[in-house]
């Protein structure tokens, strides 16, 4: 399968894994672009931009297919390091960024002078059309069913990705909902190039968390999923639990006066607990409304392999044959 998010990052299939903290390490970035895909690092889980140099040397021990790093910018008064991340990024012969959060732009000339493709994640189409118009190469364009960030416009991938497909010239992968071959083809029918998962990829055998979390989403339905730390205008989809609850019943009583530190015991450092630990009770932790399509923990090949052949079906036997499309 071809598309213009194939040829720009030389991969197989259209098929992206996010970043996600503690989760985008090297044995999953590996195995993604190994069956295909593109596999990602997550910078910011790494402590040091040498240690995101050792993970990025560990990844190209397992692959010698394309992989890229996510680098996701922060709005915080004690920034990470975050020349010396690029710098890891550029040293490490990595030819694709995965950027999020703030603003990319100061890094661009850098990553693009090392013959780097930025690929930026926005929530909307205005963000989208910014990404562009400052020399991102391509977008992932996030919907609202997403997990972790989904912006404060709300606006489900049904509406967002041929909003997006009517205003962008630069390609742009479908994020947030996308778990199967379904996934795929409505991803390109609505006007993408190819699908980001997340939460998708966590519930996989080379996801480098624990089980707990696994089998959390797979038991999860497409219910069980909560907006948290919308009063602080950092909206985050997170899997429901008892500390969840906890956070929302503090959002609803401090209504406007919240603050971040009335709800830091159930957010603050809680992903090495949750995913290393497996205490998937103790704090809130991204998890997309998708997890109500994942009923199982297959391998990423077998993952891949099932939705391309899904997609072909969909496609050479439902549509064609049966709609004449």
């Amino acid at each position: 399968m071809k598309t213009r998010i194939t040829e720009l990052f030389n991969i197989e299939r259209p098929i992206i894994q996010g970043g996600m903290h503690h989760v985008g390490m090297a044995e999953l970035a590996a195995a993604v672009s190994n069956a295909g895909g593109l596999g990602v690092i997550t910078a910011l889980t790494q402590p040091s931009a040498e240690a995101l140099s050792r993970e990025i040397a560990r990844c190209r021990e397992m692959t010698d297919k394309p992989f890229g790093v996510n680098l996701t910018f922060l709005p915080v008064v004690n920034a990470p390091d975050y020349p010396g991340y690029v710098r890891a990024i550029i040293e490490g012969g990595v030819k694709i960024v995965e950027t999020a959060g703030n603003n990319p732009q100061q890094w661009l000339p850098a990553l693009h002078e090392a013959g780097i493709k930025v690929i930026h994640k926005c929530t909307s189409v205005r963000h989208a059309l910014k990404a562009q118009s400052i020399g991102c190469d391509a977008v992932s364009v996030d919907g609202f069913e997403c997990a972790g960030h989904p912006g404060e416009d709300d606006i489900p991938n049904f509406i967002l990705l041929p909003r997006a497909a009517e205003e962008l010239k630069v390609p742009f992968v479908a994020s947030g909902g996308m778990a199967d071959g379904r996934s795929l083809v409505a991803a390109l029918a609505l006007g993408a190039d190819g699908i980001n998962m997340g939460t998708r990829f966590v519930a996989t055998k080379e996801a480098p968390v624990h089980d707990n979390v696994k089998q959390a989403i797979v038991r999860a339905t497409e219910l069980d999923t909560r907006l948290v730390m919308r009063p602080l205008r950092n909206t985050e989809r997170v899997l429901n639990n008892p500390a969840v609850e906890r956070l929302i019943a503090k959002e609803r009583e401090l209504g406007e006066k919240i603050k971040f530190a009335d709800i830091a015991a159930e957010v603050a450092g809680v992903y090495p607990r949750v995913m290393k630990q497996g205490d998937v009770d103790c704090g809130a932790w991204s998890c997309g409304q998708v997890a109500g399509l994942i009923h199982d923990i297959p391998s990423v090949q077998e993952l891949l392999d099932r939705i391309m052949r899904e997609a072909h079906e969909i496609v050479n036997e439902r549509l064609l044959k049966r709609f004449g499309i």
